[in-house]
């Protein structure tokens, strides 16, 4: 052995690109994977013997025509294993091939995702190739560990008012949107979008109408929303599935981002039809049906992925999850086990909306349980101010409007009727007006301070 040779063998970078080399021929042979065949299709359900696999596992159905259907191991019915379609199985029959993968579902993340419209797995629907130095990531990980968390310390300012002023966020705080249809979730998404205070937005788009998708973009979030946001899209006509993974997807590019120590904001809309996807998933392998039709997984799914929201020692992700409201009904299951699991609730009044009063926040219902703790004590008294002087008009507006009360008969309702349209002008905002933070605060002791 030659002196060249031997340099070789101890060289570390020249055996680790052997070591590849070797690793990428193995993989070629799909002789190495073991391979199975579809013997029962029920809908996107697969039955098939598959020895070694693995809950989570991505395969590959293998059609007559050389087409290649993913599919994901989602369980077992004794030696059967159930795998569901990530895609139409239009071309999937008994007795398709099926290729195991040996590794679960990825997604490539990177700084070239930044100003993308991409679907559940990566793929951008600009129809322009991904830019930039990107990795494949796997979708499912853990919340980071509990005891490791910061605490949260630094306001997270939104640009909205009412929820600068009265319902302040923390960085790293997780809190939802709740309200029934056509109230104005996805609108409020937008200005966030536009005007909060992060580094990187990351928006999942899930179940969503194919026609909403570019009108948020364009007017919700806009040209300058875009170029610092990552939007992840899953529309309502895509199997349950691919919208059951979009905010895996959404949560696993906010971590990369915020693994290199940026302060993220991870945006959904919205976690009922996340449920609705994971209980079509449920029913399909079988699980049984509990409260509304809900499956057990739903309830053991929704913590594990919100919990993925927070600060860690490197960055942070603000989560803001839109919940929509069945019937108005906000103590239908998902709401509960949503209110239950974050930081906060801001719920949009339908009745504040018929008033044309935008962004319709229902302030006296809505909370923020990291705002004592961010909050200066000026900024709680005059929030706490407004919050009395909103309920005691609320308590006195019948009386009001029908002319039953006399002016001079309760001083404290006096007060709240002369300050109402103060307060009204305070809390109303444009779509496309935004407010600094600490010209949010100065307007709320304003009013404070001409109440006193």
């Amino acid at each position: 052995m030659n002196e060249e040779e031997k340099i070789k063998l101890i060289d570390p970078d020249y055996i680790k690109n052997l070591s590849f080399a070797i690793e990428s021929e193995l993989n070629k042979n799909e002789l190495r994977r073991w391979t199975g065949y579809v013997n029962k299709v029920v809908g996107l359900l697969l039955e098939a013997k598959l020895p070694g696999a693995m809950v989570g596992e991505l395969c590959e159905i293998i059609t007559d025509h050389g087409e290649k259907k993913a599919a994901e191991v989602v369980g077992f019915k004794g030696d059967i294993s159930l795998l569901l379609l990530l895609e139409d199985g239009k071309g999937v029959h008994q007795g398709s091939k099926i290729i195991q993968s040996g590794r679960p579902i990825e997604v490539l993340v990177g700084e070239g995702l930044l100003g993308r419209v991409i679907d559940t797995f990566g793929r951008p629907l600009d129809g322009r190739e991904l830019e930039g130095s990107l990795y494949p990531k796997a979708l499912d990980a853990n919340p980071p560990n509990a005891y490791g968390r910061p605490r949260i310390d630094t306001v997270f300012s939104t640009g909205v008012r009412a929820i600068d002023g009265i319902l302040t966020l923390g960085v790293g705080q997780r809190v939802g949107i709740f309200a029934g249809s056509g109230v104005g979730k996805s609108t409020t998404l937008g200005m966030i979008a536009r005007y909060g205070d992060a580094d990187i937005n990351v928006i999942a788009l899930i179940g969503e109408r194919g026609r909403e998708v570019q009108d948020f973009i364009e007017v919700s979030l806009g040209e300058e929303g875009l170029k610092k946001s990552v939007v992840v899209v899953a529309t309502s006509d895509q199997p349950a599935m691919v919208r059951l993974k979009c905010l895996y997807t959404a949560t696993t590019i906010a971590e990369y981002f915020r693994d290199q120590g940026l302060n993220v904001l991870l945006m959904a809309d919205s976690v009922t039809r996340l449920a609705m996807s994971a209980r079509d998933v449920g029913l399909s392998v079988g699980e049984p049906p509990t409260m509304k039709g809900y499956t057990p997984s739903v309830f053991a799914m929704l913590p594990r992925i919100l919990e993925r929201a927070g600060r860690d020692k490197s960055g942070s992700i603000t989560g803001i999850y839109t919940v929509l409201v069945e019937g108005d009904d906000f103590n239908e299951p998902i709401c509960d086990a949503v209110r239950g699991i974050l930081d906060g609730h801001i719920i949009l009044s339908r009745s504040i909306a018929a008033r044309n009063h935008y962004p319709s926040i229902d302030i006296l219902n809505s909370v923020s349980r990291i705002f004592p703790e961010i909050a200066s004590k000026e900024h709680q008294d005059a929030a706490g101010f407004i919050r009395n002087m909103m309920a005691t008009y609320n308590n006195a507006e019948d009386l009001i409007a029908i002319g039953a009360y006399e002016k001079g008969t309760d001083p404290r309702i006096d007060k709240a009727v002369l300050l109402k349209p103060v307060i009204d002008s305070f809390l109303q905002q444009g779509i496309f007006e935004t407010c600094g933070f600490d010209e949010t605060i100065n307007l709320l002791i304003d009013i404070y301070r001409q109440g006193k």
